[in-house]
């Protein structure tokens, strides 16, 4: 895999990304640890994580992702100077009280939850720190229409800014990105840092993979035309797309053991409504129609995309890795692209 740039930055990071989200949580310190090395010994050199993972989060399990990874780094010298390692600040509250006091997202929120980060990641610097979802309100995580009467900002994005231009120019942070944004607030971001000299948005890092196709319609344009990457995350729509529920559903006492599962949260997500299901299903036929297994067929849907620099995999196995780094050698067909475009145009962004 050859890194590819982010943005117009200097920063260069692998076409895949390891996302954990499910360290602490569903993989315990012991097999975490596992997986990193075999990750970086396969040559994925990208980490990415949040300081409010793992997911479902709680407050009990708030910060371990991060600690976890940084019991790792301190455990194996230079490894650090290896990776290219990503977090991200909290957006408002979201029911999780524990994250922070207050609902909103400040200058000073964003500074202490930088400088928590860095102490649980042991670590000087994050290479890329991220919004982990708009201060402002916006329809993200499953929600599909924008609406103005539940607008509540409090902080600009022109202090949000200046408060990564602070920690940039502290040494504390190297390049700053965003996720779950949307069209207008990428558009922001980039004309407020060039119009005031502030530092530049290399990514953001939304969903997207066969069921969720949302930054297709109109967002993919913006980033492209602004110099924005995009960081893909669910490339599996959190395991609905590697095939396992087929048989069972997500519901049944002997359906597969996986986050959709597990946790009622999950279920009652996007990723298990009815609908994205049903289309999960079919895009899974569709994979074996053409002799490849339904994890191929998604993740080099993201892999090969013109649109995406680096695709974030969440595993809980190191069999999980492995597969999902193998499907980095399939190539799909034009037929099979046609035929991906045909389903969407059918079941739209069931996902979305």
């Amino acid at each position: 895999m050859n890194p590819v740039a982010l943005g117009e930055s200097d920063l260069r990071v692998t076409p895949i990304c390891l996302g954990t989200m499910t360290f602490g949580e569903q993989v315990a310190e012991p097999d975490a640890h596992a997986i990193l090395d075999r990750a970086v010994e396969r040559g994925v050199t990208f980490i990415d994580t949040a300081e409010m993972y793992p997911v479902p989060p709680s407050a009990g399990t708030y910060g371990a992702t991060e600690t976890i990874i940084g019991n790792w780094l301190t455990a194996r010298p230079g490894m650090r100077q290896r990776i290219v390692l990503a977090s991200k600040v909290a957006g408002p509250s979201r029911g999780m009280p524990w994250v922070r006091e207050g609902k909103g997202m400040t200058a000073a929120d964003i500074h202490a939850s930088c400088n928590a980060s860095l102490k649980r990641l042991q670590t000087d610097v994050i290479d890329l720190y991220q919004i982990h979802w708009p201060e402002r309100h916006v329809p993200a995580f499953g929600g599909i229409y924008y609406d103005p009467t539940k607008e509540t900002t409090e902080t600009p994005i022109r202090e949000q800014l200046d408060a990564l231009a602070a920690l940039v120019k502290a040494g504390k942070v190297r390049h700053i990105g965003l996720s779950n944004e949307t069209p207008y607030g990428v558009h922001e971001f980039v004309r407020l840092a060039e119009q005031h000299g502030l530092p530049r948005i290399v990514s953001t890092q939304n969903p997207y993979a066969l069921t969720s196709r949302v930054y297709d319609n109109g967002l993919d344009e913006t980033c492209h035309r602004l110099h924005v990457s995009l960081l893909a995350y669910s490339p599996l729509a959190f395991g609905t797309l590697t095939g396992k529920y087929d048989a069972t559903g997500i519901h049944a006492a002997d359906a597969p053991r996986g986050r959709m599962s597990l946790f009622d949260r999950m279920k009652n997500q996007r990723w298990g409504r009815p609908e994205a299901l049903q289309a999960a299903q079919r895009y899974n036929a569709l994979a074996r129609e053409h002799r490849l297994t339904p994890t191929q067929l998604a993740l080099a849907f993201c892999y090969r995309s013109w649109r995406v620099a680096s695709t974030i995999i969440g595993v809980t196995t190191l069999a999980q890795l492995d597969q999902d780094l193998d499907a980095w050698a399939v190539q799909l067909s034009p037929e099979v692209l046609a035929a991906c475009d045909a389903l969407r145009q059918q079941w739209r962004d069931p996902a979305a």
